[in-house]
């Protein structure tokens, strides 16, 4: 495929951070490959595999976690990328760590973290990516951090837009390595943006069917979905429901990406280069309007019916009074931390509580469930509705 002119080079990165001697022994990687890799290797990337995606520290096998939303994220983010010529590591690379910064029990955790943290600068996920990329996760001699691109950075912080008011973690972040906040991101970015949005729009409908949270009755109020339903139907009449059900699900990824690609290629066309997609004035990489108002339909929908289900508010709810009370633990008594986090408790404010965040928020659901039983000597109960 050849390289659109308005794609990010990794020839021309800005580079990173930290300048790097390289001996040339790891092999012939582009900048933006090695951040890929760096992500894959990293013990953030890994910890997702335990962290939640839409059902709190789930029984079974088969439901999505971060890790596995993380890499079906990054499928699609590769495919859109690869048919407009964008670099497609880089793509991949955003993909995979952008949720990399969510605590244990997906929001419900995070609101429990930014209720404790209120007074010192409260708490945001996508903030808590970077800091981990860059601060936290630090297997390097030479700095902190993975040292990963200046694409890779911005397109972190900025993948859903230009940010006005950035919280106290991005604002250090951006202190210490300007990401141009007040643009927009390079297409990568952008793509990474929808790719996401697509999977989860229709993974989690599958694991809500299966669930058993969704109603294929109810989803198929929404036209759109029993269109397509009728054409799974006569295609393939004779099959098994739940062989229809992962056709319609595919079917449906395949259309949204359809139309990005559509509606993408009509907004970069005379586009020559990645800055100029940033200083576009607005995203560039998205639905369609008519297939953005079915995917504001359909995010309604699952809202309604698998996000605010009162299964689902109650396990949140249980899942944020853990990690409140792990907060209150901590704070009360640092003995509680783990070795390595509490010699290096800082005794100044806020940056005390951050550090105390900070360890929450790399915590997995099941290690979230063990300091809590550790400490209180009680298992919290009710953390699984599926």
């Amino acid at each position: 495929m050849t390289r659109a002119l308005y794609a990010a080079d990794p020839a021309t990165s800005r580079g990173r951070e930290f300048p790097e001697n390289r001996d040339g022994a790891r092999g012939p990687r582009s900048e933006f490959q090695r951040d890929r890799d760096r992500i894959i290797h990293s013990i953030a990337f890994r910890r997702l595999r335990s962290k939640t995606q839409v059902f709190i520290a789930p029984d079974g096998d088969h439901y999505r976690t971060r890790l596995t939303h993380s890499l079906e994220v990054a499928q699609i983010g590769r495919v859109v990328a690869r048919a407009l010529g964008l670099d497609e590591d880089l793509t991949e690379a955003l993909c995979l760590a952008h949720d990399i910064g969510h605590p244990p029990f997906g929001h419900a955790g995070e609101k429990a973290l930014s209720a404790a943290m209120e007074a010192h600068g409260g708490f945001d996920h996508n903030a808590q990516s970077l800091r981990t990329l860059m601060r936290l996760e630090s297997p390097y001699c030479d700095h902190d951090g993975l040292n990963l691109t200046w694409e890779l950075l911005e397109g972190l912080a900025k993948h859903n837009g230009p940010v006005e008011h950035p919280g106290w973690a991005l604002s250090e972040l951006d202190s210490a390595y300007p990401l141009e906040l007040s643009q927009h991101a390079s297409l990568e970015a952008q793509v990474a943006a929808v790719a996401d949005d697509i999977a989860y729009d229709n993974h989690d409908i599958d694991d809500g069917l299966r669930a058993g949270f969704l109603d294929l009755d109810e989803l198929l109020s929404l036209d759109f979905i029993a269109e397509a339903w009728r054409l799974v139907e006569k295609r393939f009449p004779h099959a098994a429901r739940e062989r229809q059900l992962r056709e319609l699900i595919r079917g449906q990824i395949g259309v949204m990406v359809n139309d990005v690609l559509d509606h993408t290629r009509r907004n970069a066309e005379g586009l020559e280069s990645a800055g100029e997609v940033r200083r576009a004035g607005k995203m560039l990489a998205g639905f369609s309007p008519a297939m953005a108002a079915q995917e504001r339909q359909l995010k309604n929908f699952m809202y309604n019916k698998l996000y605010y289900h009162p299964e689902q508010l109650a396990t949140a709810a249980k899942a944020s009074d853990v990690v409140a009370r792990l907060y209150a633990a901590f704070d009360r008594d640092p003995a509680y931390m783990s070795s390595g986090w509490r010699n290096t408790l800082p005794q100044d404010e806020p940056h005390r509580s951050r550090h105390i965040a900070d360890f929450i928020a790399g915590m997995t659901d099941r290690f979230a469930i063990e300091q809590f039983r550790r400490i209180y000597g009680t298992e919290p109960e009710g953390l699984s509705n599926v």
